[in-house]
């Protein structure tokens, strides 16, 4: 059994205080009445409602759902993918088998066109809940359905005219959206692959392996060698892609410090993250209000939407590397409450997420 790091406790904090931490947060997203941004629909349904932009997004759902499936709350998996499957997979057309990205709380689709990083997620949390609850009737056959996410995602321009993969095939690098031909490094989860290598199609478990290791040779690529930041896109030889005005360091790429700390807590240290994880925490540390930045480090407007995802994934970074500034970035965190009001939806899941890594509780459940 695996045994999972506890920075929480590192620092001193009691298992009661860490535990006591978690269902506040918890009961925060999902059940309080001012702070929530689960809601329930249709008798059987639910959605994670992004309430800066007002829709329901794949990766709000599939972080829903792994959220769920870590805390083993079937009854709130099951209606956030009810929900997804719902309203938001696409049954027909060139986007066949995928889920449109952005719904409407109704349920009514905004865009046909999928989001990779919510298929990895649906995936990911479905394998874990056929091992935590076991199999059901379709669509609750969760083993099964993330199969056939993934056959999709790497076989799309084989089984639906016209489809385009998510994933690059001749790199095993994943896209930014499937018809373009770059990719967002936030995207990158070779944890995850790790897991489809054992769980997807047999087939198709050699490519997953790749991809793994395709994507943590992306990544150092991807992050600038002296501040350790990404891009939101990224060409797949790694350089920024500037060509959609997502070149710098902004709201996706605070992620990929949050990725390395977590494939770093499942699969061991590796040098070069811990070299991404020390520039990261080293550029941050003391920058507060942060700003958009270039990945050299230069400033620039507009200021930063979500500044407590921030201090949440440098934190989960720590993951990845042991100085005293990295203990240090795990009390700033711990001291740093939920985002409230009109933009809390993005920080707080991402503060959900690094609160059960540091704690030693995001786990492989299969």
């Amino acid at each position: 059994m695996n045994k999972y790091p506890n920075l929480l406790a590192e620092i001193g904090l009691t298992q009661s205080e860490i535990n006591a931490r978690i269902d506040d947060v918890f009961h925060a997203i999902f059940e309080d009445d001012c702070e929530r941004f689960y809601f329930e629909t249709e008798g059987d349904a639910g959605y994670m409602l992004d309430t800066g932009n007002f829709d329901a997004r794949t990766e709000g759902m599939s972080y829903g759902m792994m959220m769920a499936v870590q805390m083993d709350r079937k009854e709130l998996f099951d209606r956030l993918w009810v929900f997804a499957k719902r309203h938001m997979w696409n049954a027909a057309g060139p986007y066949h088998g995928y889920f449109a990205w952005s719904a409407r709380p109704d349920g009514r689709p905004n865009f046909s066109g999928p989001a990779p990083d919510g298929e990895e997620y649906f995936a990911m949390a479905l394998f874990f809940a056929s091992a935590r609850w076991g199999e059901g009737a379709p669509p609750f056959d969760y083993a099964t359905q993330a199969r056939d996410i993934l056959r999709h995602a790497i076989h799309q321009h084989e089984l639906v005219p016209g489809g385009q993969t998510m994933w690059d095939l001749e790199t095993a690098l994943i896209k930014f959206v499937p018809d373009l031909p770059f990719s967002d490094p936030s995207y990158h989860l070779p944890h995850f692959y790790e897991r489809f290598a054992i769980h997807a199609d047999p087939g198709d478990r050699a490519f997953w392996q790749r991809a793994a290791r395709a994507s943590r040779a992306y990544l150092p690529k991807a992050c600038h060698p002296v501040t350790g930041l990404a891009p939101e896109y990224a060409h797949l030889d790694g350089t920024p892609e500037t060509g959609h005005g997502h070149g710098d360091f902004f709201s996706d790429s605070y992620r990929v410090a949050m990725n390395i700390g977590l494939d770093s807590a499942w699969n061991g240290p590796r040098h070069e993250y811990r070299m991404i994880a020390d520039r990261i925490q080293a550029f941050l540390w003391n920058r507060e209000p942060y700003k958009t930045y270039t990945i050299d480090g230069t400033s620039k407007e507009p200021i930063a939407l979500h500044p407590t995802a921030i201090i949440a994934t440098a934190a989960a970074a720590s993951l990845a590397t042991d100085t005293p500034l990295s203990r240090q970035w795990v009390r700033k965190f711990w001291e740093t409450p939920l985002r409230k009001g009109e933009r809390r939806y993005y920080d707080n899941c991402l503060y959900f997420f690094c609160l059960l890594m540091l704690a030693g509780r995001y786990k492989q459940l299969a």
